[in-house]
């Protein structure tokens, strides 16, 4: 049941279709308009806002970073909780189905929810009712719809359309419409920020390209217009020689000169230009711009804050989700006995010199056992190390031993007023 290598049919959008619903978008498609037009002038879709390198990591990095998390299943248990192993448990934490792991997965859904503003997926169950595989869906073949009062979700494979109900699909989204059924995509919603990367990208390729010679005009007695062509195009190809070869100069017939047009990328701060755009991605996806390999402001101390700002912000918002989610879709809204959960420890985790310091604070005040400081750092179990400690000098106050008097220090006379 692999959904996403079901033969795929072409479809058409055309005005005469009558199979296609008279809608403001697909009047858009059928005109040739894809309505992603930015401010800049430059059409912003998904595949060319990846090409933006701070884009391109700031998907991959969110997403790699939630996908690599361990996910565990849990059992309430009458002293706490204990994890659970096999069934469901491996589902998650190992392999979603037969030809997916739970990391492809998981970065696959948080890709499409980071750019497109949603991510699907549809739960197969037994005939007992337990979740034997996960398979994701493509968003951009899904309806959401309401019938009956319920939510219900469309899938259209290219040959047939499966209808599902709200507690068959996982459904992780960036952020609902006010309708609670369409989403709003961070690129699209962007793209007048995300178009400006791509213009500044394409303004420096082509200043390059040119030789590193910015827009100019060349100036002289030209008689035809044949003659004024045959001039420009004898000196644009002069110019991109004379870069290919390493040369210095250029010769121009005499009475013609030439004068720069437009801005240089000193003049229009094109540097400065770039690096706003990577601060302005970074606060669509509420990301330390360190992490789009931006040092320009960093330091090892407000580096090291903005690690734990991204996990506490970023990371905690989206596995808080994400573990909701799961929760409400696989095991519904009357379960009190199993969960799932994020391990984040390993993201806070400091360096060596923290960690056991950290470690014997908590071990010497009855927070951790030796086992567990010792699981933490994948260190097999030790026979003895199961029991919670505490200080010995640690007592309630009144009840600490009396100092014994030394041979020196006289033992003083109860009589006596000191």
């Amino acid at each position: 049941m692999a959904w996403w290598n079901r033969k795929q049919t072409e479809q058409r959008a055309a005005i005469e279709n009558p199979n296609v619903p008279i809608s403001a978008q697909n009047i858009i498609q059928a005109m040739g308009w894809n309505g992603t037009a930015s401010a800049s002038g430059v059409n912003v879709t998904v595949d060319r806002a990846l090409g933006v390198p701070a884009v391109w990591a700031a998907v991959n990095f969110i997403a790699g970073t939630i996908a690599g998390l361990p996910l565990h299943v849990y059992k309430r248990t009458s002293t706490g909780r204990e994890k659970v192993k096999g069934g469901l448990a491996s589902v998650l934490h190992d392999a979603v189905n037969d030809g997916m792991s739970s990391f492809e997965w998981r970065k696959y859904t948080l890709e499409r929810v980071l750019t497109c503003g949603r991510g699907l997926t549809f739960i197969e169950k037994n005939a007992m009712g337990r979740v034997i595989n996960l398979w994701p869906l493509n968003p951009d073949h899904v309806t959401v719809k309401v019938k009956n009062g319920r939510k219900v979700y469309e899938y259209n494979d290219g040959s047939q359309t499966s209808t599902y109900s709200a507690a068959e699909i996982i459904d992780l989204h960036y952020m609902l419409k006010a309708d609670l059924l369409s989403v709003e995509s961070p690129i699209d919603k962007n793209r007048d920020a995300i178009g400006l990367a791509i213009a500044a990208t394409n303004y420096g390729s082509r200043f390059f390209q040119n030789g590193g010679v910015p827009p100019f005009v060349m100036t002289g007695n030209f008689q035809t217009g044949a003659g004024l062509k045959r001039a420009s195009d004898d000196l644009e190809s002069a110019v991109k020689t004379s870069s290919k070869e390493g040369r210095t100069a250029l010769v121009l017939p005499a009475g013609h000169e030439i004068k720069s047009i437009g801005a240089d990328p000193d003049k229009s701060q094109l540097t400065e230009l770039k690096r706003f755009c990577i601060e302005e991605i970074a606060r669509i996806y509420s990301i330390p711009p360190t992490f789009l390999q931006d040092l320009t402001h960093g330091t090892f101390s407000n580096t090291e804050q903005q690690d734990l700002h991204f996990v506490k912000h970023t990371v905690k918002r989206w596995a808080e989700q994400i573990e909701q989610e799961l929760n409400l879709k696989l095991f519904g809204r009357q379960n009190n006995s199993q969960y799932v959960e994020f391990n984040l420890d390993g993201l806070l985790r400091g360096d060596f010199t923290t960690r056991m310091q950290g470690y014997a604070t908590g071990i010497q005040n009855a927070v951790l056992t030796p086992n567990e400081a010792r699981q933490a750092e994948n260190r097999a179990d030790h026979s003895k190390g199961n029991d919670l400690l505490i200080q010995g000098a640690t007592v309630p106050l009144g009840s600490q031993q009396m100092q014994e008097p030394t041979q020196d220090q006289p033992i003083p006379d109860e009589g006596v007023q000191q």
